[in-house]
């Protein structure tokens, strides 16, 4: 899909990576909706900067992902504002540092506002955009998940899981989807520099590092090339990559 002229909605725009997926998309042309869920200030200065830098159209909407309502207010806003929508990019994401064992820690309200945000929200947001993008007769989507998602390793058993089931979705959505719309998965290792990074505790990032056969964290600009590569193609679909520095082969 060319992407000169597209419009891309990024869920968590304004965090570590999803600024990275914004500036990439936006180099290839494509108008930006930043979504948010509480730092306004620091989205819009991140639409600023991506119309003034990329001569594109960008603007910040906040939208709590948790609320099917204002998924759907969400959507019919970016439509409003740029008149279409071309590209869904899930990766808003929560979690929260638990050890596995730590089963007592791992409380059911930690579970569902894990689930909710990583595993809910997105197919909430797929399911609200796909009516759009079978209108128009073409649409992409690329949910961000983690290595996390491919073995019982990450922050908690719930990002675990919520991981897992966002890479199984991506594979149900392609089906429901097809043709018009075609879904794919990221999957990164530790990345260094986002607001999931800095709910890790020191030994885990030391570990994970560590464990990695490049022995350093995944790269955020290796990422955001990997979401651009999975909205232009039109030959994929239903696939996960997975982008670590070495740690997982799937």
């Amino acid at each position: 899909m060319d992407l000169n002229g597209a419009v891309a909605l990024v869920t968590g725009g304004n965090g570590g990576l999803g600024q990275r997926i914004c500036h990439a998309l936006a180099r290839h042309g494509a108008h930006i909706a930043v979504v948010y869920a509480q730092s306004r200030d620091q989205a819009e200065a991140v639409a600023r900067d991506l119309a003034s830098r990329h001569q594109i159209n960008a603007a910040a909407f906040a939208c709590d992902i948790t609320d099917g309502a204002a998924i759907d207010a969400l959507i019919a806003d970016v439509t409003a504002r740029f008149g279409r929508l071309d590209i869904l990019i899930n990766d808003a994401a929560y979690n929260k540092a638990i050890p596995f064992a730590d089963l007592d820690t791992l409380t059911a309200e930690v579970w569902d506002r894990i689930i909710a945000v990583n595993l809910t929200g997105p197919m909430r947001l797929i399911k609200a955009a796909a009516p759009v993008m079978e209108s128009q007769g073409r649409g992409r989507v690329v949910n961000i998940a983690s290595v996390a998602g491919l073995q019982p390793t990450g922050s908690s058993i719930a990002y675990a899981v919520s991981k897992a089931g966002l890479i199984h979705l991506t594979r149900c959505m392609a089906v429901a989807l097809a043709p018009a719309t075609l879904v794919n998965c990221v999957a990164p290792g530790l990345l260094e520099g986002t607001r999931a990074t800095a709910n890790l505790r020191a030994e885990q990032i030391e570990r994970s590092a560590a464990g990695a056969l490049l022995k350093k964290a995944a790269d955020k600009d290796d990422c955001a090339d990997m979401v651009v590569t999975m909205c232009r193609t039109e030959t994929m679909t239903g696939q996960t990559v997975v982008i670590d520095a070495g740690r997982v082969f799937h």
